[in-house]
């Protein structure tokens, strides 16, 4: 049935593209794929346990090492800015998928594993695993809603008039509450499409709006609009859904890109720069200030 993973996709287009606006703004695009292996990690310590896969126990699981990343990203942000935050997130995603390959080397799931973590279960989601994402991201957004001027103060400005101690708390707060989101979300679209729900429509709407309304009704149109051409392609010619709607907004950026690109181009030409005037026209309005000097003291004499 298709219109479950509709569903499916509208509810995690809600909190991701909110989601997503702070992290381009934070400058940590890939704190999502970073917390996105944390957990999955966290669910391969959980099968070479002998743990069942989509059981409740190897969500809690992947859920602590997420909130364990949580706490590590909060605490990872130096005062002197001598090293981004996105490079000591890079590290921490290419150490956790180094360690989930040597776990899920030593089990016998292991294709099946990572393709799941990839690609998702968006075709098998269940109105149970929809009720449940939902309560989740309500939680989150409730969270967010009672939170919301220190979050955006951190975004907008790296928190300057907090304390160092204030900021990372808002941090942990969060990152904790990402990863939660996150952890629910690869479960049922996969660590692709998960990342494309966050970035693209932020980054799209962002390019042409200052206002987080603005940029969040866009978000959310956009992340729609993927979602139908995305899941009509995959009905349509027999194509992994998750993989499909990723590759629609791939287009969707591109051409937002173009689009903004030639916007930029002619608001430059429509409006030229005084330096861009013929040295004789420059030369003329240099001179203006000084003939107007001259005519005015003639004037008084």
């Amino acid at each position: 049935m298709i219109w479950l993973p509709f569903i499916a996709c509208a509810v995690l287009t809600g909190i991701h593209c909110y989601l997503g606006l702070h992290v381009v703004m934070r400058g940590v695009i890939f704190v999502d794929l970073a917390l996105a292996q944390i957990a999955a990690m966290g669910t391969a310590v959980g099968l070479i346990c002998g743990l069942e896969p989509g059981s409740i126990a190897i969500y809690l699981v992947s859920l602590v090492f997420t909130f364990v990343g949580a706490a590590v990203f909060s605490l990872a942000r130096f005062k002197d800015h001598r090293v981004p935050q996105e490079a000591m997130i890079g590290i921490t995603y290419a150490v956790s998928t180094a360690v989930t390959l040597l776990i899920l080397s030593k089990s016998a799931v292991e294709t099946e594993q990572l393709k799941s973590m990839l690609e998702g279960e968006l075709l098998f989601v269940t109105w149970p695993q929809v009720y449940k994402t939902l309560v989740i991201y309500g939680g989150v957004g409730l969270i967010h809603w009672t939170f919301r001027r220190p979050f955006f103060a951190i975004s907008r400005d790296h928190g300057r008039t907090m304390t160092a101690s204030a900021r990372r708390g808002w941090d942990f707060l969060f990152y904790m509450t990402f990863g939660l989101v996150v952890t629910s979300s690869v479960q049922i679209a996969g660590v692709l499409l998960v990342f494309s729900f966050l970035v693209a429509p932020a980054v799209c709407a962002m390019m042409f709006f200052d206002s987080a309304t603005a940029r969040l009704l866009t978000g959310w149109s956009l992340g729609m609009i993927a979602t139908v051409f995305g899941l009509t392609a995959s009905w349509t010619w027999d194509l992994p859904p998750a993989m499909s709607i990723v590759a629609v907004f791939g287009a969707m950026v591109a051409s937002f890109s173009a689009a903004y690109a030639l916007v930029r181009r002619r608001r430059s030409f429509a409006r030229p720069h005084p330096s861009d005037a013929p040295a004789g026209v420059a030369a003329f309005l240099s001179a203006a200030p000084a003939r107007e000097r001259d005519s005015g003291s003639r004037c008084k004499t």
